[in-house]
């Protein structure tokens, strides 16, 4: 057993909903046994229960939970930074010939390795991650993810129309793929996966009959798509399917909206799809930075919650700038307060959208997401190099950056070490 002493803080419950769900110890006191979460609380209590644990003193810096990405993408890590794009241009412009790049086996694991270091150096320790249109890519991802000991949500990105040629798949390869990995991961310590059609605007009925059926046979795997993120993207989508009410309509029509779907964007959204989301448990992945650089909108945080719709972060890279969830968090909280429907973020509802809000929408709460004894001990320290005091964590939402992120762990493991 092992007590890291420092500053802890986490949200056990739903900021949202449970106003006091912060915890929060000045000098507190995590216990590790395992992998797991003995205990969480003042040091003192603590340390009177297990006298004889070995002590890490960490008391120059704090512990958080570790961050949990829910929107991300693998092959477009080398695009980041194509600004003045609306999302259809970027797309066609700078992101589809990048991804076109890993058909090489070679560059995709460059790029697999590259991502997932990326990753651990941000303090994100569980991420749902768009992998790519190739099958050996995606494999790639899970390798590297395996190797560096994230825990990743993943799955082969599937489109057989209105994309380049060369990123097509026929649905009946699409569906013998996915299966081959969904059984190589199958059981595998920390990876899981998702079925993942790229948009209901590069996907066809039978594409989508191709993801139904996955779903169908796997009720352990996870569907994540993109959804409701552009003005001309939502249009092009109704185009397609006219027989369609809205854009959710596509979706639900092939049963693929659930307590297992974790949908990207919805900037531009209606009552009605906002309550089908509720009805069904649906998630919905709010990508602040993404939304912004891409001017795709703001995203309506305050109507999401009023209507009980699950949501977490993303950084939603490559449209994002960038892997850390602190900051995606912080730019939550300063387009809130500029949106038309304003909503003024606590700490508290910053800190849960980085680490618990994320474990629920990929139902992954019982084993992440916060300190609460018997979960899995994945955990982020973090150390200001110019503070010589103990932060509120409002100060650290808001300066932190990857430069303070020191040690990462999952399940007690560390991937991540820099003193």
């Amino acid at each position: 057993m092992t007590i890291f002493r420092s500053s802890i803080f986490h949200t056990p419950a739903n900021t949202f909903t449970t106003p006091d769900a912060l915890v929060a110890f000045e000098d507190g006191a995590l216990a590790i046994e395992e992998g797991k979460i003995i205990a969480c609380d003042n040091y003192a209590t603590v340390r009177a229960l297990y006298p004889d644990a070995m002590v890490r003193d960490l008391r120059d810096g704090c512990i958080l939970p570790g961050f949990i990405d829910t929107h991300i993408h693998f092959p477009q890590m080398r695009v980041m930074g194509g600004l003045g794009y609306s999302l259809l241009d970027w797309l066609e412009q700078l992101t589809l010939p990048e991804e076109a790049k890993l058909a090489d086996i070679t560059y995709a694991r460059t790029i697999a390795g590259e991502f997932v270091r990326n990753l651990a150096a941000h303090g994100t320790t569980t991420a749902l991650v768009f992998a790519a249109h190739f099958a050996g890519a995606t494999a790639a991802l899970f390798e590297a993810s395996a190797q560096k000991g994230l825990r990743v949500v993943s799955g082969l990105v599937l489109s057989d129309r209105l994309l380049r040629s060369d990123l097509l798949q026929a649905p009946e390869a699409a569906y013998r793929d996915s299966r081959q990995l969904i059984e190589s991961i199958r059981g595998k310590r920390r990876l899981g996966y998702a079925v993942i059609p790229r948009f209901a605007l590069s996907t066809s009925k039978p594409m989508l009959e191709v993801c139904r059926a996955l779903l169908e046979e796997n009720p352990e795997v996870l569907f994540t798509t993109h959804f409701n993120e552009n003005i001309r993207e939502i249009e092009e989508v109704a185009k397609q399917f006219p027989w369609a009410a809205d854009y959710l309509a596509v979706y639900e029509k092939f049963g693929l909206i659930s307590g297992r779907s974790v949908l990207a964007h919805d900037v531009h959204t209606t009552d009605s799809q906002l309550q089908r989301l509720a009805e069904a448990g649906a998630s919905v992945a709010h990508c602040p930075c993404s939304n912004a650089a891409l001017g795709s909108g703001i995203f309506p945080l305050r109507r999401h919650i009023a209507n009980n719709v699950r949501v977490s972060l993303g950084t939603d890279v490559g449209g994002g700038i960038g892997f850390g969830m602190l900051k995606e968090a912080l730019h939550a909280y300063l387009l809130q307060r500029v949106a038309p429907d304003p909503m003024t973020l606590s700490a508290a509802q910053m800190l849960y959208l980085a680490t618990r809000a994320g474990a629920e929408a990929m139902n992954l709460a019982h084993q992440i997401g916060d300190f609460t004894p018997g979960k899995s001990a994945d955990f982020v320290y973090l150390r200001a190099p110019m503070w010589g005091r103990s932060l509120r964590l409002s100060e650290i939402l808001t300066m932190a950056d990857s430069s303070w992120i020191k040690r990462v762990y999952v399940e007690g493991d560390s991937i991540h070490d820099i003193g």
